[in-house]
């Protein structure tokens, strides 16, 4: 397995100002293998961001002798697929369709979706979509980027994420299976997780679906988001994850999710991703 760093939790990630061949440039420094770039609808990468451009940033990751393994998106969380509004749904589609395109051009297979959400934790005012109804819009909303993914042969990685949505390993595991394609898979999460769950059941569970791992830690006696702490101070049982992913053959990016930025974060992390993966 390799390690990556998401382009977020370096200073600027989140903000989407930091250029891309800084963070690659200190991915690489820290001892990473590869990077997990970010697109947005606006700052440094975005869903307009020519072929050319990204060709361009392929070639700064191989001269560094970094690979990007793989594209996120938090768009969808603001612009939600599964939104009251037909005509918001509709733009995080075409968004994502331009998206999926541009992860083909930086030479990655998979794409980080959220599918939508019952409601968003940290909007405030959020609307409370009724569960089922959240259900059957992000089913649709997957359909319709099905075409895009199948065509340009990158898979939409549907992400454990706090929408309370997918709550569970088995429904997580019947809904993928539910477009039988191959081009819908997993993005699990270890840390977000562990507020209802063990990560290791659900790797178990999910098994060949699981395309790309996020690694973070969490304290479950917070309970919050204010839980989420820096890699090895929480409750995350890192050789439980290790011998699950390991009995399910499991050996591509690990990648290290620790955001906000707070100076030293980003090398505290590279040591912990290391010490627990190297």
């Amino acid at each position: 397995m390799k390690i990556s760093a998401n382009y977020w939790m370096f200073e600027g990630g989140l903000e989407a100002t930091l250029p891309v061949a800084h963070a690659m440039a200190q991915a690489k420094d820290l001892g990473f293998d590869a990077i997990e770039l970010c697109i947005a609808s606006s700052g440094v990468l975005t869903h307009q961001t020519s072929e050319r451009q990204c060709e361009q940033l392929v070639a700064q990751a191989d001269e560094l002798g970094l690979e990007i393994s793989a594209v996120a998106s938090g768009e969808s969380w603001g612009c939600s697929p599964t939104d009251d509004d037909p005509a918001v749904r509709d733009k995080i589609v075409h968004f994502t369709e331009q998206a999926l395109q541009r992860a083909r051009w930086l030479g990655t297979d998979a794409y980080l979706f959220v599918p939508g959400a019952v409601d968003v934790f940290f909007l405030e005012n959020s609307p409370v979509v009724p569960y089922d109804v959240c259900y059957e819009r992000a089913r649709a909303a997957i359909r319709r980027l099905l075409p895009t993914a199948e065509k340009v042969g990158v898979t939409l990685a549907i992400e454990n994420v706090w929408n309370k949505f997918l709550l569970s390993p088995l429904e997580m595991r019947d809904f993928l299976d539910g477009f039988g394609s191959a081009r819908v898979g997993s993005y699990l999460d270890v840390g977000n997780i562990l507020l209802t769950g063990y990560p290791e059941h659900w790797i178990r569970i999910l098994g060949k679906r699981i395309v790309r791992v996020h690694v973070k830690d969490y304290l479950k006696s917070v309970g919050t988001v204010a839980g989420f702490v820096d890699m090895l101070e929480g409750d995350v049982d890192f050789q439980a994850v290790k011998t699950a992913l390991a009995e399910i053959g499991y050996d591509g990016y690990l990648t290290a999710e620790m955001l906000p930025y707070q100076p030293g974060r980003p090398e505290k992390t590279a040591t912990a991703m290391k010490k627990l993966f190297k």
